[in-house]
């Protein structure tokens, strides 16, 4: 008798000890396959810090951390602290899918911030989707990135729209009907952009003379280049990354042709003006923000970065800052902290006030916002103009917004 009853005493006692050990397991974690134990909620970046595209890696990497601190410093979400884990990728999309699967299998993150580069986005949104862990990519623009599914959304605005942009500003502002285009054929940010352009270019009027490309590992463009001067365009548009253009623009300098050359956000890196130096002057790129805004919410953002990294960031820093907000943002909203929940906060944001403007999430999981035009010269980037709807002749667009543009 007194030999069972202590037996059935420690078989409770155990049983109520596994018990608190669950139920302390489960206050920690909302979802199976998200780390909110303790008092962290965990977040996966990945980027390119090191590769071809580490300019890009390192201002989105300073953004989020920047966003990351100042979130914490205000009193983190739920009473807990926001930890972001780094995966560097590389500048390499296969290395960007075993970035993203380690982020979730290893480190049980609850959301994921990321990529620069379409191609990247696109391998780790197959990764988060599969997961069903959401991700917000501050800067990929090629539409089918958030074509992967309703896991993947982003706060910058898309190709079709920016190819438009440049083309309208080509069109009005430098008074262009004759354009040749310089693709990287193995760069879907690229090749989406040129098909876009086309089309609004000669929707516009205007000519596209010559079609040539380049691949991934080329750095000699002359060849090309000889057959575009050839055909004597007024504009030639490359729409690849900072490292190809401030190339092909010296090439193209050094070929004795003197026409603008123009891009779109790829082109937005200090580094363009160490690889191409003075040949860069008279190009134009289309971009998110202009740090040169007298906004208030962009001046603060300029002087606390500076005050951060000692030195001035640039869109795609802007960029990582409005993503990481937004999704802290979403957390604070959410029912709970899984990663349905925050999801569906994402999905309805509306008006956000990110540093490159008001930021409403559409039926696409893309973000709607107008574009500037940035002007580059002796070392500088210079705002030269807003466009909110490259459908219009820029003599009827409306005045530039005075919030993030």
């Amino acid at each position: 008798m007194h030999s069972r009853n202590i037996t059935r005493c420690v078989t409770t006692a155990a049983l109520l000890a596994l018990a608190a050990v669950s139920l302390s397991a489960l206050s920690g974690c909302k979802s199976g396959n998200t780390n909110t134990v303790g008092k962290e909620i965990i977040v996966g970046e990945y980027g390119a810090l090191t590769g071809p595209q580490a300019s890009f890696g390192k201002s989105t990497n300073e953004g989020i951390q920047l966003a990351t601190e100042q979130a914490n410093a205000a009193g983190g979400i739920d009473g807990k602290t926001i930890k972001v884990v780094v995966e560097d990728d590389m500048s390499d999309a296969a290395k960007a899918e075993i970035a993203v699967k380690r982020l979730i299998d290893e480190e049980h993150v609850i959301a994921v911030l990321g990529e620069v580069a379409s191609g990247s986005s696109l391998a780790g949104g197959q990764v988060c989707q599969q997961a069903h862990i959401p991700m917000v990519s501050p800067s990929s623009t090629n539409p089918s990135v958030t074509q992967i599914g309703n896991d993947i959304f982003r706060v910058c605005f898309i190709d079709p729209f920016q190819a438009a942009v440049v083309a309208r500003f080509v069109h009005d502002y430098l008074h262009v009907t004759r354009v040749a285009t310089f693709t990287n054929k193995s760069a879907p940010y690229s090749t989406g952009f040129t098909q876009n352009f086309i089309t609004a270019f000669t929707g516009m009027g205007g000519q596209v003379i010559a079609q040539q490309s380049y691949g991934q590992q080329d750095t000699d463009y002359r060849g090309a280049l000889s057959t575009i001067k050839a055909t004597n365009p007024q504009a030639i548009l490359v729409p690849g990354y900072y490292t190809d253009a401030g190339a092909v623009c010296k090439q193209a300098r050094d070929l004795g042709i003197k026409v603008p050359i123009v891009g779109g956000d790829g082109w937005d890196s200090q580094l363009l003006f160490n690889i191409g130096g003075s040949a860069v002057n008279g190009c134009y790129f289309s971009d998110h923000v202009s740090m040169d805004n007298p906004s208030p919410v962009v001046q603060k953002f300029v002087q606390d970065y500076k005050a951060r990294f000692g030195h001035t960031p640039d869109a795609l820093a802007a960029l990582a800052y409005d993503a990481a907000n937004l999704t802290y943002a979403a957390m604070k909203r959410a029912k709970a902290l899984t990663p349905d929940d925050i999801r569906a906060a994402i999905a309805t944001t509306t008006d956000f006030p990110g540093v490159t403007g008001k930021i409403t999430i559409d039926a696409n999981r893309n973000a709607s916002k107008p574009a500037v035009i940035i002007g580059v010269q002796n070392g500088q980037f210079k705002y030269v103009t807003t466009i909110t709807d490259p459908s219009k002749p820029l003599s009827q667009q409306p005045a530039a917004p005075s919030g993030g543009q």
